[in-house]
């Protein structure tokens, strides 16, 4: 078999290959005994079908496309063997069908053209010696204090209050019933629309501005209890239920009781409530310890950030349309997994008509994390950067335990395990290779912010779909809550 290689755009290698002579009439033949044997034609039993009678009733045309398709399969299978090339995908065919039948005469010779997606040649730029800008973040103190107090509030007790009106920081207790008013250019006398999930009894209200919708709790600061009034709102626009976006609501409120918060003291009683502490001192220095950590974290996570967008910029690869698609199907099965675990339905977000969108989108986040991992793959591969076995079964032992109570492939988790811990080493060459210019947490333009972070892996549309609705969860629509809570 003649095959001839032709170097092609988008890392694909076309072939034409020039079948012999004897194997094309040798298919052709095989076919038209294949038929005999199967065919079912009336007056004649199975494999005695006359050969006229055969080509007459089938047509010579379908008997040729049947032998051109095993033709060119068993052709691309043979010349990438003979060839020795390693394919990504399925190959293509680049010639005519129809005109290859036409062409076709068995036993005679027949050429055709096809194109295969390989491995692409990746050509990367001076990798060291880089000049890496990040933010870094520093542990603030404040934050200790501000889960003391948040562990302060919870732990609250609530004390009945008398002989005096609401006021911020109280618990009240209300009856309420809320209605739209008119929209400019509505008739002021039809009957008002109620609230969805605007009314509820006895219902407790703590006296914080910034949890409900403008203008709801201070109309009930001043209020004593027994008192009724009604109170003028506005629902935020944006807002969640878009129907209530931007509307000027009234609610009919009755309070009934008013509590305030008797805080604990910040001592060792406290902390042996608030977890497995002894003193309070031990308290402080776990949370410290976590914070601290955490900013290290940040900073670490935004060098590396920085140190991929500078190293996509160095790396050429005209990617293969197969290798794009399958990081394509990857990031939109991981976010697909992440949507349901958060108990969404997944069908009913990834529709007929949503996924060719949403495939589209992710495409250019594809195409760069591809470029990335090829990057640091060739990186890994210049430099002899290696993660030991020891290493490996280390770190393989800590997550089997971690995970003892579900159900895992050790084989896929020990080679996510290896991915990880190269890709951490390998990333962390870089840097010891590269000069990092450490910035105060802000200063960074906005445009550079955003630049780092698309070059560093931004969410797809569909993750962007995900924080989204996370954010709705969080923010419990009122006919949920039968309260303005959240509003």
């Amino acid at each position: 078999m003649k095959v001839t290689q032709e170097k092609l755009p988008a890392s694909q290698i076309g072939l034409e290959i020039e079948i012999t002579p004897e194997m094309t009439k040798q298919t052709y033949e095989q076919v038209i005994k294949n038929f005999t044997s199967t065919a079912n034609i009336p007056g004649f039993r199975k494999g005695k079908v006359p050969r006229q009678i055969l080509l007459q009733r089938l047509g010579v045309t379908r008997i040729k496309a049947a032998a051109l398709e095993e033709i060119i399969q068993d052709g691309i299978e043979q010349a990438l063997k003979q060839e020795e090339i390693q394919v990504l995908g399925q190959p293509q065919l680049r010639s005519s069908f129809e005109e290859l039948i036409n062409n076709y005469e068995p036993g005679k010779p027949l050429i055709f053209s096809a194109a295969v997606d390989v491995e692409p040649e990746i050509k990367l730029g001076q990798y060291t010696d880089l000049k890496i800008v990040a933010e870094e973040i520093k542990y603030d103190p404040q934050k200790v204090e501000e889960v003391l107090e948040k562990e302060r509030q919870q732990l609250a007790t609530l004390i009945p209050v008398e002989g005096r009106p609401a006021q911020i920081g109280d618990i009240a207790v209300v009856d309420f019933k809320g209605f739209l008013k008119p929209d400019e250019g509505e008739e002021q006398t039809a009957e008002p629309k109620p609230v969805p999930g605007g009314e509820a009894t006895d219902f407790q209200v703590e006296l914080q501005e910034d949890r409900f919708i403008p203008g709801f709790v201070t109309g009930i600061i001043g209020m004593n209890p027994g008192e009724t009034k009604e109170i003028t709102a506005k629902f935020p626009d944006p807002y969640t239920n878009q129907d209530l976006a931007g509307k000027n609501a009234v609610f009919t409120v009755t309070l009934h009781e008013l509590k305030e918060k008797e805080l604990p003291e910040l001592n060792d009683d406290f902390a042996q409530e608030v977890g497995d502490y002894e003193t309070l001192a031990e308290l402080r220095s776990s949370l410290e310890e976590r914070f601290q950590k955490d900013a290290e974290e940040k900073t670490k996570e935004n060098k590396q950030q920085a140190l991929l967008a500078e190293l996509l910029k160095l790396v050429e690869i005209d990617l293969p349309e197969t290798m794009v698609q399958r990081e394509v199907d990857t990031m939109l099965t991981q976010t697909a997994i992440r949507l349901s675990q958060q108990g969404l339905d997944v069908r009913k977000l990834f529709t007929q008509d949503v996924i060719p969108q949403l495939r589209e989108r992710s495409r250019g986040e594809a195409i760069e994390r591809i470029k990335r991992s090829l990057a640091l793959q060739e990186v890994t591969k210049r430099e002899s950067i290696e993660v030991s076995p020891e290493e490996i079964e280390a770190r393989f032992q800590e997550l089997v335990q971690e995970y003892a109570e579900q159900e895992f492939d050790e084989e896929r988790l020990r080679s996510a395990v290896e991915n990880e811990m190269l890709t951490d080493k390998v990333i962390t060459w870089l840097l010891e290779h590269s000069t990092v210019e450490l910035l105060p947490e802000g200063s960074l333009s906005t445009t550079d912010a955003e630049q780092e972070a698309e070059t560093a892996g931004t969410e797809t549309s569909l993750e962007q779909t995900e924080a989204q609705t996370s954010e709705v969860n969080e923010e419990v629509p009122p006919e949920q809550t039968s309260s303005t809570e959240g509003h």
